[in-house]
């Protein structure tokens, strides 16, 4: 299968845009299999309560809500950032760049601090939370794609089927656990949204957002979030991703790499 991932590492955002279509940049239909149906699994669909303006050239890997306010991490080498965003118009409101050499991936929050990692540099930066400002910068092995805070730990995923839960101060591993699906590992977990003592995660290359128990690794939710975009909206976006938990209970905001909307939803 053509590696989406690595082929966009080579442009930059403005580079992508330039392009009228790009085969392997969809929204991920083509290219992927749907997930197999558990008997065990529920299947949930998106219903829709609004939908928001979106910067069309970000590049969105990681998304959080707080205080009425997105933290959004973007990726591509050249073109990453840390940025805040203002949910009702899509205007981005302060950002800080990436090094060019680095590929931007998910963020999260905890309680004093924004931490905000890297694909393959094994760079992870905590930031403060009002200024975006570097505060430590942690090495860690393997790949970054996708971390979210429970309140307890971080937990990160790497685009296997293993989460990596990490000490919320130091970035020190505390353990891992695989996910699986009808009892095999689901593997190319992305982006995650810590909540409810759950961890959503949108999963790469589909248009489906599984929930997972971290005490167990088991899939215990499948949304299908497919039909979102129209088609003209479609032809130049990428793949679903990004998460947030939105202020009433049991909503989320949405949206994906290159996406013009951003979708407040609940997973019916």
């Amino acid at each position: 299968m053509f590696d989406q991932r690595r082929a966009a590492a080579f442009f930059s955002a403005a580079a992508l845009a330039a392009l009228p279509v790009l085969a392997a940049c969809g929204t991920g239909d083509a290219g992927a299999e749907p997930l197999p149906e558990d008997p065990g699994t529920r299947q949930l669909g998106v219903e829709v309560i609004d939908s928001f303006d979106h910067d069309a050239a970000a590049f969105t890997q990681g998304l959080e809500l707080r205080d009425g306010v997105f933290y959004e991490s973007t990726g591509l080498y050249g073109s990453s950032d840390i940025r805040l965003v203002d949910p009702g118009t899509g205007e981005v409101l302060d950002a800080e760049a990436l090094p060019d050499d680095e590929f931007g991936e998910g963020l999260t929050l905890t309680e004093d601090a924004v931490w905000q990692i890297t694909w393959q540099e094994g760079v992870a930066y905590q930031r403060d939370l009002d200024t975006l400002a570097v505060v430590d910068t942690v090495a860690y092995d393997g790949e970054g794609w996708g971390i979210c805070y429970d309140g307890d730990r971080l937990v990160m995923s790497d685009g296997s089927s293993t989460l990596t839960f990490r000490d919320p101060v130091t970035f020190e591993e505390e353990g891992a656990v695989e996910v699986t699906l009808d009892g095999e590992p689901l593997e190319e977990i992305n982006e995650l949204e810590c909540v409810g003592g759950q961890v959503w995660a949108n999963v790469w290359q589909t248009d489906q957002i599984v929930r997972i128990d971290p005490g167990t690794g088991e899939v215990g939710a499948v949304v299908d979030a497919s039909g979102l975009l129209t088609e003209e909206e479609s032809s130049s976006a990428d793949v679903l991703n990004g998460i947030a938990a939105a202020e009433e209970e049991g909503t989320f905001y949405i949206t994906g790499k290159l996406w013009p909307r951003l979708f407040l939803v609940r997973f019916a």
